[in-house]
C-alpha cells in the first residue's frame, strides 16, 4: 500500500505542479506527518521533490520532471482497458479499439489470464435503447471535429420547441444522467453552451478550423453548475412498500427510511428540470412528493393531463 501511496503521489505532483500536504493527506486517508514522511522516502530514491514556503507554497517537483512510460503496472493497464471497453459499448472507435489490443499485447504471456480476468471483472454499457446508430453517427461527426479541430454546425431544438441554426467549435462530449452532451464554444451566443445530442440534428462539420480553448477545471458546468446548491431542489418523497427495492436502487438503503405506517420516506435533492418530473412520474402510483408544495402541484397537474389524455374521445 505505501508503494502505491509514494507512485500516486508523484503522479500527482506530475499532474498538478503543486500540491498542499494536507489535500494529499485527505486523499489518501492518511496523517500530514505520514505525508512529509512520504516526501523524505522520495527524496531519498531520487525523486526531485521541492516544498515552496509562504501562503501559495505546497509540495511539487523540479521544473521538467516527467515519469518513465514503464511506470504502468499489469492493473493499472487492466483498468485503462476496462475504460475503454466501456466507452465503445456507446462509442466505437477504431484507434480506440487499436489502442485497447496495444495495450493487451504488452501484458507477459505469463500475466495473460490474470490480466484478462480483471479486465472482465467490471463493465459499464453506455449503448442506448433507442436509435443507437444515430447517436453513434453524431458522436463521431463531433470527435472528428474536436480531432481536426474543426467548427460543427447542426439545427438544435431547445426544451420549449424553439429551433435555431448553430455553429460551435466542439471542446468536451459528456455523458451525464444517461444521455450524452457537447460542450461547445457557440459562436451564435459567444460563450460555452452545453447542447444535448438528442436535440441536435442535421450535424456537419465546416471546413472552417478553430483554435482549441482552455477550460479551466472551474468552468466545467457538468461538475459545478449542476450539483450547485441553488440548483438543486430538496425533495422528500414517500414511497409504497412494493417500491422499496426501485427506490433503495436510486437513493442507498441507508436512505430510505420506514415511517412507521407501512411506508418509506427518502429526503434527496436533484436538478428541478423535465427530467425530474419524468423520474418522478415514472415510479407510478408508488411513490408521492410531500414536499417540496410547488413540485408536488407540477406532478399533480401532469398526472390530470395524462388521465385527460386517456379519456379523451380522440380515438375512433
Amino acid at each position: 500500500m505505501k508503494l502505491d501511496r509514494l507512485l500516486a503521489i508523484v503522479v500527482l505532483l506530475v499532474n498538478r505542479g503543486r500540491v498542499q500536504a494536507k489535500d494529499l493527506a485527505d486523499t489518501f486517508e492518511v496523517s500530514i506527518r505520514t505525508i512529509y514522511r512520504d516526501i523524505d522516502t522520495l527524496g531519498q530514491a531520487g525523486i526531485p521533490v521541492v516544498t515552496y514556503q509562504g501562503a501559495s507554497g505546497g509540495i511539487g517537483l523540479a521544473e521538467g520532471y516527467r515519469l518513465d512510460r514503464n511506470v504502468l503496472t499489469d492493473q493499472d493497464l487492466a483498468s485503462i482497458v476496462t475504460a475503454l471497453r466501456s466507452i465503445s459499448t456507446s462509442h466505437s472507435n477504431v484507434a480506440r479499439d487499436l489502442l485497447v489490443e496495444k495495450l493487451s499485447s504488452i501484458v507477459p504471456e505469463a500475466k495473460n489470464e490474470d490480466f484478462q480476468s480483471n479486465t472482465s471483472r467490471f463493465i459499464v454499457d453506455y449503448s442506448t435503447w433507442t436509435h443507437p446508430e444515430a447517436l453513434q453517427i453524431k458522436l463521431q461527426l463531433i470527435e472528428s471535429g474536436m480531432d481536426q479541430s474543426r467548427l460543427i454546425t447542426f439545427t438544435y431544438c431547445s426544451a420549449g420547441g424553439n429551433q435555431t441554426i448553430r455553429t460551435v467549435e466542439p471542446h468536451t462530449l459528456v455523458l451525464k444522467r444517461h444521455s450524452w452532451y457537447l460542450y461547445a464554444f457557440c459562436h451564435e451566443r459567444d460563450q460555452f453552451r452545453m447542447f444535448k445530442l438528442v436535440r441536435m440534428r442535421d450535424v456537419s462539420l465546416a471546413q472552417e478550423h478553430f483554435e482549441r480553448r482552455i477550460i479551466q477545471p472551474h468552468d466545467r458546468p457538468w461538475q459545478q453548475e449542476w450539483v450547485a446548491p441553488d440548483n438543486q431542489a430538496p425533495l422528500t418523497l414517500r414511497f409504497h412498500a412494493r417500491a422499496r427495492h426501485l427506490a433503495e436502487e436510486w437513493f442507498g438503503i441507508e436512505n430510505v427510511i420506514p415511517d412507521g405506517k407501512g411506508y418509506y420516506i427518502s429526503q434527496v435533492a436533484f436538478p428541478e428540470d423535465n427530467w425530474l418530473y419524468g423520474f418522478i412520474l415514472g415510479f407510478g402510483a408508488d411513490v408521492e412528493v410531500l414536499e417540496p408544495e410547488h413540485i408536488r402541484v407540477t406532478i399533480r397537474q401532469m398526472a390530470e393531463q395524462i388521465v385527460q389524455n386517456y379519456t379523451s374521445s380522440s380515438q375512433t
